[in-house]
């Protein structure tokens, strides 16, 4: 089915007339006037990372609720008044709170502003097994947040007083905690940006803003938009989106919007209907680049490619292929005496046709016609031949390489330096920033956590220090070991993993530190003081350390179109990657490294985030690093968040019209070779094969028995050919067995005479 010479050489017409139409496509509707894709589906990038780090405020503030509700020492003598006040004073975010009576609803205790329960119902909310999520209602006009936690405590066993409540009917109380909070903090990152929350009309809870704004950013239109957006999404999800607004004084509002909603399956935020927009205006393009002409222009010249081949394939080899055919069947005829025309077909002369191996089969076969006509005998062909198919087939892929190679590596290059757009870079360094804020977000929360567990273990025996610690190591997923070092930094009490420590100090006060600085994995780790309470017992240790599990950053990292993340301490060494990595390794690019080094600035200070494009191998990078932290337990660590994202995943006009010229270069290129390779194996490789026999055999080799290979023009030439070759030995047998002539016959007469 894939033989012989036809299909080869029409595949090679249509597919590079394919090819040309896809140059077509893929560059017609290229435009660099106007906005840039990019910067839309960057700003919708933004918008969903905004709303991750929102959900995961809230999501984290919630089982902080539920935890601390978890770990209250309630007794059979606690209080509603005592209890909502232990729960909630140490939430520096509280604004009120309220517990309830998880059966009838009843208000048992309240404290700080008057938290608004008329549209909670109690009953139906503490019901279940699964964890109440927040709700947002309206407390004298302002939106906040109620946070729930369901409390048993055990049944009391002596009567109290008559202000104290008591459930009469059941062995244990179960009361359902709220906390009214505000929304979490909003930040907007990129100057001039702005960030809404909106509930699910649209309406504006918190806003924030960077920088100065421009007036065309304040479309009061975009929130509506987004609202209306958001609902034909539907609900409990993380849908995003972008959104354009108006033109003022040469700029572009550009929006993205995102659902504060689980993207993992059900959460805390699915049913809040929050929607998080950020917009911010940009310069508008006014430059124009227009590829559709390059397009019809390098379309036409590889059709003509495409055309100029097939002639010369079909004038060349093709037709002289089938003519080279039909003679060899007809003297395989004439040999055989098939027909009462037999004789006839060997008196008319072999037509060579072509060059190359088809030139000399066919002076072959006039040869061999001769000697079956009697007319010669073998006849010896020079060994120095001329060039054949395979030179042609050569010839052939040089002149779609001179198409190929200018598309892959001459034009339309994208300049490094202009090619992407400044909104885009700015977006890049926006995101960078956010990225660093989460890790730091994470990090901070470690180094609370850690310090409350630090704070209960004063005062407890050993047994109940190693209990605390292992219910927050179940407690808090980040750490992979919690252990207590003594004043000369040895280990006397550890749950968890085996540390990954390899330097022994015992450090004052807290923060977030490293505790190796070689090995496979990174140890990261949070500290805190144990500090000694007078007249009780002693802890095991002096201070509490708690390794965070790398594999907790790691995940944190990877956001779309952000490209590879980095997180590196303060001498550019790797720490955590949202890619494959060794610990402690460098950046894979200096220009990298560099970047990460702008952003430190005096001794001292955290440095600010910086941007840049650089040219690598695979084309432009858009790359951006960021301090970790200005402020906190990790802000004099001098560590940085570095990204990289290939300006090849960016809808950059430039850069796609250089990626879509480089792929149609690419793909005529393998068109061309992967025909004009099938060509060779099918129809020349065969013909040099055919050539040698064809010519052994014009001059004298009978013996050679000459096998079809294929079931093609080729092959029938062969069997052609040995019919021709069984003629010839047939008579070159009767010859050797016929009685020679001369004057034998008369003396065999004499003979018998006498």
């Amino acid at each position: 089915m894939l033989g012989g010479v036809r299909p080869p050489t029409a595949s090679l017409v249509v597919l590079l007339l394919v090819v040309a139409a896809l140059t077509v496509i893929g560059l017609d509707g290229l435009h660099t006037a106007g906005l840039p894709q990019a910067v839309p589906n960057e700003e919708q990038q933004i918008a969903a990372d905004t709303a991750q780090s929102l959900r995961t405020a809230i999501d984290t503030e919630a089982s902080t609720v539920r935890r601390t509700a978890s770990a209250y020492p309630a007794t059979s003598a606690s209080t509603p008044a005592t209890t909502l006040k232990a729960l909630t004073s140490a939430g520096k975010a509280v604004l009120g709170g309220a517990l309830l009576d998880r059966r009838t609803g009843k208000l048992l205790a309240a404290g700080g502003e008057t938290v608004p329960l008329a549209a909670v119902d109690v009953v139906r909310t503490a019901s279940g097994s699964r964890a109440v999520p927040p709700r947002l209602v309206t407390s004298g006009g302002t939106r906040r947040l109620l946070y729930f936690a369901r409390i048993t405590l055990p049944a009391q066993q002596e009567e109290p007083d008559q202000d104290q409540y008591q459930a009469p009917d059941r062995p244990e109380r179960q009361w359902l905690l709220v906390v009214s909070e505000a929304l979490p903090s909003l930040a907007a990152y990129g100057d001039g940006r702005t960030a809404e929350v909106l509930d699910a009309s649209g309406t504006a809870l918190a806003t924030a803003a960077h920088g100065k704004v421009s007036r065309a950013a304040a479309d009061g239109g975009l929130s509506a938009a987004a609202a209306r957006a958001v609902q034909g999404s539907g609900a409990g999800t993380d849908a995003s989106g972008s959104l354009l607004g108006a033109t003022t004084g040469g700029r572009r509002t550009v929006a993205g919007w995102a659902q504060v909603a689980s993207a993992t399956g059900p959460g805390d935020t699915d049913d809040l209907g929050l929607v998080v927009l950020t917009s911010r205006a940009v310069p508008a393009t006014t430059t124009t680049a227009d590829y559709s002409r390059f397009a019809l222009g390098a379309a036409g010249a590889l059709a003509g490619v495409a055309l100029l081949l097939g002639l010369a394939l079909y004038f060349s080899v093709q037709r002289p292929l089938l003519r080279l055919y039909l003679s060899a069947a007809r003297l395989a005829r004439g040999a055989t005496g098939d027909g009462p025309t037999a004789p006839a077909e060997l008196s008319r002369p072999v037509p060579v046709h072509g060059f190359g191996e088809l030139a000399r089969i066919g002076r072959a076969l006039d040869s061999l016609r001769r000697q079956l006509l009697g007319e010669s005998g073998p006849q010896e062909f020079p060994a120095r031949r001329g060039p054949g198919y395979r030179a042609l087939a050569v010839v052939c892929v040089v002149v779609v390489g001179c198409w190929a190679l200018p598309m892959i590596f001459l034009l339309n290059r994208a300049d490094a330096a202009t090619a992407v757009p400044a909104p885009v870079l700015a977006d890049q360094q926006a995101r960078t920033e956010i990225v660093a804020n989460r890790i730091r977000q994470s990090l901070d929360q470690s180094y609370t956590d850690l310090s409350a567990a630090a704070a209960s273990l004063p005062g407890r025996s050993r047994a109940a220090q190693t209990e605390a610690l292992r219910h927050s190591l179940d407690d808090h997923r980040q750490y992979r070991s919690l252990y207590l070092l003594d004043r000369s930094g040895g280990i006397t009490l550890r749950v968890g993993g085996t540390p990954l420590r390899t330097r022994v100090h015992v450090p004052s006060g807290g923060g977030i530190t490293t505790v190796n600085t070689s090995g496979r994995i990174p140890a990261i780790a949070a500290y805190a003081q144990v500090r000694a309470v007078k007249g009780k017992a002693k802890a095991a240790g002096v201070v509490l350390f708690g390794e965070i599990d790398v594999k907790t950053l790691n995940s944190i990292l990877p956001r779309p179109k952000l490209g590879s993340v980095w997180v590196t301490d303060g001498e550019e060494k790797v720490l955590a990657a949202s890619v494959g990595y060794r610990a402690f390794q460098s950046l894979p690019d200096s220009g990298l490294t560099r970047l990460a080094r702008a952003t430190q600035s005096a001794p001292g200070t955290a440095g600010t985030a910086t941007s840049a494009v650089h040219l690598t191998s695979s084309g432009p990078s858009v790359d951006a690093a960021a301090p970790l932290a200005q402020s906190g337990p990790t802000a004099r660590l001098g560590w940085h968040v570095v990204t990289a994202e290939p300006a090849a995943a960016l809808q950059i006009p430039a850069v796609q019209a250089q990626q879509r010229t480089m792929l149609a270069g690419i793909l005529g290129l393998a068109v061309g070779a992967a025909c004009l390779g099938w060509l060779h194996v099918v129809v020349i490789r065969p013909l040099r094969a055919v050539a040698v026999l064809v010519e052994r055999l014009a001059g004298g080799d009978r013996r050679t028995v000459l096998h079809p290979v294929n079931h093609d023009e080729i092959g029938s030439v062969t069997r052609s050919l040995e019919l021709i070759r069984q003629a010839l030995a047939e008579r070159d047998r009767a010859a050797r067995s016929r009685p020679a002539p001369g004057p034998s016959r008369p003396l065999r007469e004499n003979t018998l005479q006498r």
